[in-house]
């Protein structure tokens, strides 16, 4: 039998490595750990950049983790945090501790869907195994050309007046300062 090569050892090393982080359990923990690790706060769109939703996108039906049915018309006029992920996406699972302690800061004065097209029960057992209190949607009519996206997870921030302020594909640090700051000026930019 040939004695394999210092060169050869470590390319088998490399390649062990590979498999384990695409395919196995612990790759996913490393995974979201260098999600978590390399998030930051999500950028502001400019006043003149921001996309406005369209009255038909109001009419996007979804229905939420309680068994109700809703449409995004309930809530207008309010502001919106839309996340788009799944339990099986380690930049999801990276951001939700991030978003879960958003949703408990704003839970009574900003809207939060948590939108995921997984089943219900699946997405029932990753939430408690958890301890995530973050209410979940998922939605039964078409999705509006302005929530269309090729990457989850993506999240939008809707201001009172239906501006798309925030809108973010992949992992980003949710619970910071600056976002606090955007929220709570948001929240008393049409109370006046």
């Amino acid at each position: 039998m040939k004695k394999l090569s210092k060169s050869q050892i470590n390319n088998l090393v490399s390649l062990l490595l590979l498999v384990v982080l695409l395919v196995t359990p612990a790759g996913t923990y490393v995974k979201i750990y260098v999600n978590r690790l390399f998030s930051f706060s999500p950028g502001v769109e400019s006043p003149d950049d921001r996309v406005v939703l369209k009255d038909e996108a109001y009419n996007w039906r979804l229905y939420t983790h309680t068994a109700s049915n809703m449409s995004l018309r309930d809530v207008k006029g309010k502001v919106v945090l839309v996340n788009f992920w799944a339990t099986w996406c380690p930049p999801c699972v990276a951001e939700l501790p991030e978003l879960q302690d958003l949703y408990d800061a704003y839970k009574d004065d900003v809207v939060f869907l948590f939108v995921t097209q997984e089943e219900h029960t699946k997405v029932v057992e990753f939430l408690n195994k958890h301890d995530y209190s973050i209410p979940f949607c998922s939605y039964t009519s078409e999705l509006p050309d302005e929530f269309e996206h090729s990457t989850i997870p993506t999240t939008y921030l809707i201001n009172q007046s239906g501006e798309i302020v925030i809108h973010k594909g992949g992992a980003a640090k949710w619970n910071s300062d600056s976002m606090h700051k955007l929220i709570d000026g948001l929240l008393v930019e049409n109370s006046n």
